[in-house]
């Protein structure tokens, strides 16, 4: 018998279904130019995740398939947490199939009193939002809550099989592309065993042939749950031709004192600033308002892993900013205790250089951003934290004055560090605006420091014009380009540095590009593409991000680099003034907010050059009223360089095979 079959509980394994998807009924088509109720589709049951997967699971990338087995394991999670769980399996097959199996009490089977004729178990795997966590009757604290994971990963698996062991029953359920392939069953009597079992495969259709499970990636994970919760032993399993050095056959994690032990682990052989781990729990583990926290300070990269109800928020969120105040206002506290005036220069900063964090919280409906759950959002988590902090951390260092005063000195060494480099910086800043010469293009702001300071990059001397009576002058410097850039993806590193504008930008940057860029001379805190809302400004926009993906990645990777949004139309009716930022965005404030009497003037906006500066002020960069998009890379980097290759490079036949494929998803051509 195999493992998978010993996951299963025994008896015979069902073939693996892959039913091919019925072909869709061609729908009546409307005559060419019209627009009718037949254009008007209606996507039903989980066909939505399936046309979208990256709505709900961010994409369909290496991160997007294993944020299935997240999905899946984070219920049996919930379960444990709860109370009801206190072991959790993970398989991985050789074939590329995945189970989960929890000795929890099982998803019920009983027919939904909503869904007549239909089992619950059923419901909760083809109905979108359907689930035990809306409100705190079954779970206190969760990580799902929209009711959207399992059934998310059952329209995106072309295999599922689900098994419930409940009073001494065990019942199966088959499903193919979510859909039910065969019913709920009872397949015989069990003795002591309960709890859910899932057994999936992701569909090829979605993520492509090549897509698969990575074991050590999934083995991290299963490690990383077992350590946010004491109260759980995790088994790990795969088949043997998956194991390697790294990654077990076989493996038991179960850690009575959590965190603290991963950060054993984490900061083993690393030169370390304290000796000590600052360490604790507050509240009951599980319960809504429970913190654990471990943290060390060592000589290593550092870095906050944090998580909000077993669910890893790898871009941080509201309880990481509750960690940052706590450290910092308790090292401040004990300063003034022991009359070190110095302290006063620190910050946040300073304090997290080299910190090694790990912090979990428990919040009842926690608020995350994106269904990823990529960041947590709950405005409560920073007070729960810095609460749950701010006594231990006096209490440890109040124990221990060697360490305080090992931290307190080298917190402080860095705060003056960070002062030194600013100084030089700011000197470096003014001498390259002299060098620049560049009184008719690039208009400084007032202030040296580069904190705070912005540069706008905009197209042409008119918007600039309008731009520089827009700014404000103390921090926001402003750099008309004139015409579009050279795109440096199909460019020569001769005819890039050429080019005169790319010079330009450069020396106002004053960072260098590629192996010469040092974060530490880079003269601005934000720089802001500002160009005009059309294809041309769209177009200048594209170029301007090639280049800084090209040459400087990591001003992207600081988080620097930003794009405007200024509006198109300005329309008023009385005294009530609202912009739109496109045509769909005007029809729909025309429709929403301009209902009443009164004549309704719209004025178009041909580019920044023609917007008077008040309102470009108002709508574009003004800080209190602007909107700005943050430019990342999130998806995987070779995948990222593949994509700006194709579509930005040297050869025209892969624009074209792009064009071609994707002309059919065109709604909107502005030409």
């Amino acid at each position: 018998m195999s493992q998978a079959d010993d996951l299963f509980g025994g008896g015979p394994e069902p073939e693996p279904r892959r039913p091919q998807p019925a072909p869709a009924q061609p729908a009546a088509a409307s005559a060419p130019g019209t627009y009718s109720a037949s254009d008007i589709e209606v996507l039903e049951g989980l066909e939505p995740v399936r046309r979208r997967p990256g709505m709900y699971i961010g994409g369909t990338d290496a991160n997007a398939y294993h944020h299935l087995f997240a999905e899946v394991i984070d219920n049996s999670m919930d379960e444990a947490i709860a109370g009801h769980a206190t072991r959790i399996e993970v398989h991985l097959g050789a074939d590329g199939y995945l189970t989960i199996s929890d000795n929890g009490r099982g998803i019920p089977v009983e027919k939904h009193p909503k869904f007549p004729g239909r089992s619950t178990l059923e419901i909760v795997h083809t109905v979108l939002h359907a689930g035990g966590k809306f409100d705190s009757k079954a779970y206190e604290t969760s990580g799902g809550l929209h009711g959207v994971g399992v059934s998310v990963v059952n329209a995106l698996s072309d295999d599922m099989v689900v098994e419930v062991a409940r009073e001494q029953q065990l019942y199966r359920i088959v499903f193919s592309r979510g859909k039910v392939v065969q019913d709920v069953e009872p397949v015989g009597r069990v003795q002591n065993r309960r709890g859910t079992t899932t057994r999936f495969h992701p569909d090829p259709q979605i993520f492509g042939e090549n897509a698969h499970f990575s074991a050590e990636r999934l083995f991290r994970m299963t490690r990383a749950k077992a350590y946010l919760f004491g109260g759980v032993e995790l088994r790990w399993s795969c088949d043997e031709s998956l194991a390697k050095p790294e990654v077990p056959a076989k493996a038991v994690f179960h850690y009575p004192d959590g965190l603290r032990d991963f950060m054993a682990a984490r900061i083993e052989g690393e030169t370390r600033i304290t000796d000590e781990i600052f360490s604790g729990k507050s509240g009951k583990p599980g319960s809504h308002g429970a913190v654990e926290w471990a943290i060390a300070w060592t000589l290593g990269d550092g870095g906050v892993l944090s998580y909000c109800n077993t669910v890893p928020t790898p871009d941080g969120g509201t309880h990481e900013a509750g960690l940052r105040t706590a450290l910092l206002r308790g090292l401040k506290s004990y300063a003034e205790l022991t009359k070190n005036k110095a302290a006063a220069i620190l910050t946040a900063e300073d304090v997290f250089a080299h910190c090694n964090a790990m912090l979990s919280v428990f919040v009842r409906e926690p608020e995350f951003v994106g269904q990823t759950k990529d960041k947590l959002a709950s405005g409560e988590a920073s007070r729960i934290v810095d609460t749950a902090l701010r006594d231990a951390f006096d209490h440890w260092l109040a124990a221990s004055p060697n360490q305080a005063g090992k931290l307190l000195d080298w917190a402080i060494e860095r705060a003056e560090e960070r002062l030194r480099r600013r100084k030089e910086k700011e000197i470096d800043r003014a001498s390259a605006t002299r060098k620049l010469r560049l009184p008719g293009k690039l208009a400084d702001c007032t202030q040296t420091a580069a904190q705070g300071a912005e540069l706008f990059i905009v197209e042409g001397d008119s918007a600039g014009g309008s731009a520089k009576q827009a700014r404000n002058r103390a921090n926001q410097a402003v750099l008309p380009l004139r015409g579009k850039i050279l795109n440096v993806a199909g460019a020569s590193r001769e005819k890039m540095h050429a080019s005169q504008l790319i010079s330009d930008l450069i020396q106002a940057l004053g960072c260098g590009t590629r192996d010469r860029y040092r974060e530490e001379d880079l003269r601005y805190d934000k720089i802001i593409v500002m160009t005009d809302a059309d294809v041309d400004g769209a177009h200048i926009a594209s170029l301007l991000i090639t280049f800084f993906f090209q040459e400087m990645p990591r001003l992207i990777d600081a988080g620097h680099l930003y794009l405007a949004l200024p509006p198109l139309y300005r329309i008023t009716q009385g005294g009530k003034t609202l912009y739109a930022r496109d045509d769909a965005h005007k029809d729909e404030l025309l429709a929403s907010e301009f209902t009443g009497k009164g004549k309704v003037d719209m004025t178009r906006f041909k580019g920044l050059g023609e917007m008077p500066f008040a309102h470009l002020r108002e709508t574009t960069m003004s800080p209190k009223t602007r909107t700005l998009l943050q430019v990342k890379v999130r998806d995987d980097l070779d995948a990222t360089r593949s994509s700006v290759e194709r579509l930005m490079g040297t050869k025209p036949e892969a624009r074209f095979d792009f064009i071609q494929e994707n002309a059919a998803f065109v709604t909107d051509l502005d030409i």
